[in-house]
């Protein structure tokens, strides 16, 4: 797909005369360029990356679309270049302009400032082949880190520890970086649902809910394991269980059409009838992709929301107990014309005691 004519057709199509782009993540997706701080505005005239000396070179060598460097103020070149083109209104990234910024692209344009919503968003939730394969190595490589956690884990450990090893350790097998802070959560903090890494000693008997993820080639991974060192109180093995349950129920009934809003009631639908509405109270999936947290899924906006063949997405049901420890387990699934394909590996079906 050529991103950038998909963009200019959008633009056609649209109610202002530019289209600019400051989201450093959509600046990627749509033109390849893996630098910051700099900006892709398309006009009539066609697309041009805005940067900064300091991506001469590398702006050459990784985009294909014209390219004109800026000296001291970023949004007052892009201004420029808009007038230039004859725009009188200049679309821009509502979600991704903060208001000091907004304050100097509007004293800078003599025209009208028109916000946008998900004009890169949307098209960042269907993935293509190449992108599927990124992430599918994402999560072979989060695997693998799991795999070490499992071998190296041990009471006595600092929680801490634990992530930055599991960290380093993925940037061995090829990771970029990690997809977010790894939460490692022992003992009752794992009732925590992002409960950082800190410095608490695991002991045994305790449960470990760990949420991890890496970064390869500007795709991410996002899973949660839950396991336990030694043995742990009778009722968690118990939670454990449902939240499996509610896991499975989910990944047998991810499809296209099905809406966020169907996803969330089928894990609900096991949590709830278990008896432990009240303990599971976030989304129960999200999109992933080259951000964290995409579109669509079961949380906020995208419960109405169809389901895509080529959308990934989490299954992550959780259930907290505050004073006891909680249970999360998320997978990573891609939407198929004929359902879906499990991109993880299955989680045991019991509490897994180390």
């Amino acid at each position: 797909m050529d991103r950038i004519k998909v963009l200019e057709d959008k633009l056609s199509a649209s109610d202002y005369d530019a289209l600019l782009l400051t989201d450093v993540i959509n600046v990627q997706y749509a033109t390849g360029f893996t630098g910051d701080e700099s900006a892709v505005l398309i006009t009539k005239d066609g697309a041009i990356l805005v940067t900064d000396s300091r991506y001469t070179e590398q702006a050459q060598q990784e985009v294909n679309i014209n390219i004109v460097l800026h000296v001291g103020s970023l949004l007052n070149k892009v201004a420029e270049l808009a007038e230039a083109a004859g725009a009188k209104t200049l679309g821009f990234e509502a979600d991704a302009m903060n208001y000091s910024d907004y304050a100097s692209l509007n004293a800078a344009f003599d025209g009208q400032l028109v916000p946008t919503t998900d004009v890169v968003e949307s098209m960042r939730q269907v993935k293509d082949a190449d992108e599927t394969a990124l992430i599918k190595k994402a999560i072979a490589i989060a695997e693998m880190g799991y795999q070490h956690v499992l071998d190296t884990i041990k009471p006595g450990m600092k929680e801490i520890d634990v992530a930055t090893d599991l960290d380093f350790y993925m940037r061995k097998q090829g990771a970029s970086g990690t997809s977010f802070e790894t939460i490692v959560a022992s003992g009752a903090r794992s009732a925590m649902p992002h409960g950082s890494a800190t410095d608490r000693v695991m002991q045994d008997g305790d449960i470990i809910t760990l949420d991890w993820g890496c970064v390869y080639g500007g795709y991410v991974s996002d899973l949660t394991r839950t396991f336990a060192l030694g043995k742990t109180d009778p009722k968690l093995d118990e939670i454990y269980r449902i939240v499996f349950e509610a896991n499975r129920a989910v990944a047998a009934m991810m499809a296209p059409g099905v809406t966020g809003r169907q996803i969330h009631e089928a894990a609900h639908q096991v949590i709830d009838g278990a008896g432990y509405k009240q303990y599971f109270g976030h989304g129960t999936g999200h999109g992933i992709g080259r951000g964290i947290h995409e579109g669509p899924g079961a949380w906020g906006r995208y419960m109405t929301t169809p389901q895509l063949v080529g959308n990934i997405e989490t299954d992550e049901p959780g259930i907290y107990i505050p004073d006891l420890g909680g249970v999360r387990i998320e997978d990573d699934l891609l939407i198929t014309a004929d359902g879906n394909q499990q991109l993880s590996t299955v989680a045991p079906a019991e509490l897994l005691h180390l």
